[in-house]
């Protein structure tokens, strides 16, 4: 059919069947090849999540191409103009849907986070969480080989011990990144972390906390006891002030009395005196 129709195109029919110039039609097959390429990667990225870092370079690629059909200008006549045969020609609008719905899933992703301004690369910080994260797996691969996990599936006390400075340091910096991303971090973005980032800290953390059953020591024990401590001692300290406040009252509540009762001693001495 394709075949049949170039044909008729290059026979000259009359009406509203005008060719793709050469030059439109390049950059339709260009933004097609890039659009399969961009799918591919997401689709093998997938599951573990590697979409950022694996595909920022395909979907630059294809925002590059997109960018060149709306401002293509053919070189005959308006009505040949590559951004409106290509992308408003008909009701579907096929490349303009298919750019919304790359745009959309990479914002959801929230790549940008992951990305440097110009996403030509992972952020530094991006790297350093990676680099922890292949570290903390390697580190839990390595302490199991050798161990009769089968026939003791909670004996997991060599992970535990051997790779909890590991996890500690990836569990503290994946946090400090939060907080950086609440303020808008490297990329200028405030929002969540890309989901490279947050799908590796969520598989670290089941592993470390469900599969191995570990746990970290909180660091800030000794102030955190201090603390409740103070806390609890305060109503011992409001009910020993009370009772001192209001033993004091009563004494000087007294006192005037004893001071009247020895007055009147000394008046009734003098009038019989």
């Amino acid at each position: 059919a394709e075949e049949l129709a170039e044909e008729l195109w290059s026979a000259g029919l009359p009406g509203d069947l005008p060719e793709l110039e050469p030059e439109c039609r390049s950059l339709l097959a260009a933004f097609a090849e890039g659009s399969a390429a961009l799918t591919d990667c997401l689709g093998r990225r997938a599951r573990p999540v590697r979409l950022c870092q694996g595909c920022h370079g395909h979907y630059r690629h294809l925002l590059a191409q997109y960018g060149t059909i709306a401002r293509a200008i053919g070189n005959s006549s308006e009505s040949h103009n590559c951004a409106k045969s290509i992308l408003t020609s008909d009701r579907l609008q096929i490349v303009v849907t298919l750019s919304e719905f790359f745009n959309e899933t990479w914002e959801a992703a929230n790549c940008a986070n992951c990305l440097k301004n110009n996403s030509e690369g992972l952020s530094n910080s991006t790297e350093e969480f990676l680099d922890l994260f292949n570290k903390s797996l390697t580190c839990f691969e390595h302490n199991l080989q050798g161990q009769t996990v089968y026939l003791s599936p909670n004996n997991y006390t060599e992970v535990c011990k051997n790779c909890n400075e590991t996890y500690t340091k990836l569990n503290d910096l994946y946090n400090h990144l939060q907080r950086m991303n609440r303020q808008g971090g490297e990329s200028g973005h405030s929002a969540h972390l890309c989901i490279d980032v947050e799908d590796a800290m969520n598989i670290t953390r089941k592993l470390w906390s469900r599969t191995f059953n570990c746990s970290v020591p909180c660091s800030d024990t000794v102030p955190v006891i201090a603390v409740s401590s103070f806390i609890l001692f305060l109503p011992i300290v409001f009910y020993l002030s009370s009772f001192l406040h209001s033993k004091q009252k009563k004494r000087i509540l007294i006192l005037p009395k004893r001071i009247q009762s020895n007055a009147s001693l000394v008046n009734i001495q003098e009038k019989y005196s």
